[in-house]
């Protein structure tokens, strides 16, 4: 998801007015590591922690991120975590060393949760989270109190799943295809929450408007070599399948899973891939050459750090409590309509 330029700064700024934040229930206390934060008088510093800091995703949003914060008057320090969860921890602590104010997260794993709140509580730092939750009590932040989760800026991963089994489901009937002779492949990182909470808003939606579809889970490490892989086991243990639907957490697991299919010979006809994030679709779509990659949900990164850096301003500066959640808008693309949507494929 990800990605887009700066219509910056005026969208930036009216992201708030626009994106229509989305809170959660209080629960009459204050929600994770904001116990003991108090205002800024001066000039705030944040520290952005991104996972897969070098994804084209997380470059946009590192860098709507920076253009919010250049408005604002804000220092803001990008980390590029990589994959490495314990370098989660030891820049947590490097950021307070530091004198930051606020630590935006992404992280890698969300076991470190707990470790990671607890930190930045005991030096009484605002922590907030972009994309991917983490809960204060546990390392699953799906089995968490939803009072448990730290506060959050991305996408709704149920209302994007929505939109992605949707948009498979009118591409099938389009093809017009029988249930009998297709599959769907489900691919994601089974321990991250917020793919889990896509990919089942993709099989409700599909399912609901062509039933009787069977379906087949494939767990992946969310990059694309590692969704290629494992899908193309799946297709060894499933002959004879005629035509193939694929979605997934992330463009990754979706691009990974066309080529699989493709490198299988089976061709783009017989093959419905919808990405989430459009980043890699694109890429399928500028070759011009034909590819089972026939939509995807354009989600903007650089919105996505725009908001976070906006988010965590108006809690230091202003003492405005964090929403629990805090949504950017997505659009659906295709080959036809990404480049009007100001999606830019680098």
């Amino acid at each position: 998801m990800f990605r887009s330029n700066r219509r910056h700064v005026v969208i930036a700024t009216g992201l708030l007015l626009t994106l229509g934040l989305s809170t959660a229930c209080s629960s009459g206390k204050e929600t994770a590591a904001e116990d003991s934060v108090a205002k800024v008088d001066g000039k705030i510093s944040i520290t952005y922690l991104q996972k897969q800091g070098d994804q084209e995703y997380f470059v946009g949003e590192a860098a709507g991120a920076k253009a919010k914060a250049d408005e604002l008057g804000i220092d803001l320090k990008v980390v590029n975590l990589g994959n490495d969860a314990n370098k989660t921890i030891s820049e947590v602590q490097s950021s307070i060393a530091q004198k930051a104010n606020g630590v935006i997260v992404v992280v890698p794993d969300p076991a470190v949760g707990p470790q990671v709140v607890q930190t930045a509580r005991d030096a009484e730092v605002a922590l907030l989270t972009s994309d991917d939750q983490i809960c204060t009590t546990g390392p699953d932040p799906a089995t968490c109190a939803k009072t448990d989760l730290v506060p959050r800026v991305g996408f709704s991963g149920a209302q994007m799943g929505d939109e992605v089994g949707k948009r498979a489901a009118a591409e099938f009937k389009k093809a017009g295809w029988k249930a009998a002779d297709t599959r769907v492949i489900s691919a994601w990182k089974q321990d991250v929450t917020v793919c889990g909470d896509r990919v089942t808003g993709a099989k409700k939606a599909f399912e609901a408007a062509v039933p009787g579809v069977k379906n087949i889970d494939v767990p992946t490490d969310n990059t694309p070599t590692g969704a290629q892989d494992k899908i193309a086991a799946t297709l060894t243990a499933n002959p004879g399948v005629k035509n193939w639907v694929v979605w997934g957490c992330n463009d990754e697991n979706v691009a990974g899973g066309v080529t699989a299919l493709q490198n299988a010979g089976i061709k783009p006809d017989n093959i419905i891939g919808v990405g989430l994030g459009a980043y890699l679709a694109c890429k399928e779509w500028q070759s011009g050459k034909p590819s089972g990659m026939k939509a995807a949900l354009f989600i903007n990164g650089k919105d996505v750090g725009a908001l976070a850096v906006q988010t965590m301003y108006d809690k230091l500066k202003n003492g405005k409590d964090f929403p629990a959640e805090a949504f950017a808008p997505t659009t659906m693309v295709d080959a036809s309509t990404w480049k009007s949507a100001g999606l830019s494929c680098g």
